[in-house]
């Protein structure tokens, strides 16, 4: 059987929602929905959080994950990326003899994720030869047809795309931002996230919020609320 450790990147500083990742989201911290979605899956060996934090690090072990260690200060700060942190936590658990074989980087802001969607994106990564899995949306409106803003002067980015109608324009995908699978010997290697083979999988837009500011967050439970409303 294949060993998988699931990675939850918890750091403690954020510049534009204070406390982000333990903030109260519909009445319990946001981090909470990442690791009880992961411990739920029962996909996984290891559950974890990686935290420079301790208030994140409490929070994070009473709803079940562990924090074996504290994050170094090198990748504690806002030039870090989530390679860094995973390489050094698989570097860390190693060093002690724990090896696995697959790693599932989850955002501690991703209130959206369910153990199902977990259950299933790892399946299809597991039936497929490829080295990593990335849960992506469609942009709801083509960014072949973007405009700028050059010298107070709007104009089309791409204007031979203008009289082009929409079902032929290619679809465009972006990163949902909320987990990540990768085979740990590729990653390893590469230390990226996106890796040659590469799987999608495709989410919708309501099961997906960027939260980078407080309009974000309020938009965020907006949606989660109709989403458990539907259920």
């Amino acid at each position: 059987k294949m060993r998988i450790i699931a990675i939850i990147t918890g750091r403690g500083g954020s510049k534009r929602i204070l406390k982000k990742n333990i903030k109260a989201f519909c009445g319990r911290p946001i981090i909470a929905y990442s690791i009880e979605a992961a411990i739920k899956s029962n996909l996984f060996d290891e559950v974890m959080v990686s935290t420079d934090d301790k208030e994140v690090a409490e929070i994070a072990i009473s709803y079940g994950a562990k924090v074996p260690f504290y994050r170094s200060y090198e990748n504690s700060n806002d030039y870090a990326t989530t390679a860094d942190v995973l390489l050094e936590v698989i570097e860390k658990y190693e060093e002690n003899g724990d090896k696995f074989d697959i790693v599932c980087c989850i955002y501690p802001t991703a209130p959206f994720i369910s153990e199902t969607v977990l259950i299933n994106a790892h399946d299809n990564l597991i039936k497929t030869s490829a080295n990593a899995l990335v849960p992506v949306v469609k942009f709801s409106y083509p960014p072949q047809r973007c405009l700028c803003i050059n010298d107070n002067k709007l104009k089309y980015k791409y204007p031979e795309n203008i009289n082009k109608r929409s079902q032929d324009l290619e679809n465009l995908y972006h990163d949902a931002g909320q987990f990540y699978f990768v085979k740990t010997k590729e990653f390893k290697i590469h230390k990226k996230l996106v890796l040659e083979n590469t799987l999608s999988y495709i989410m919708s837009e309501l099961e997906v919020q960027d939260i980078d500011n407080l309009e974000d967050w309020k938009i965020a439970e907006l949606k989660y609320n109709l989403k458990q409303e539907r259920l």
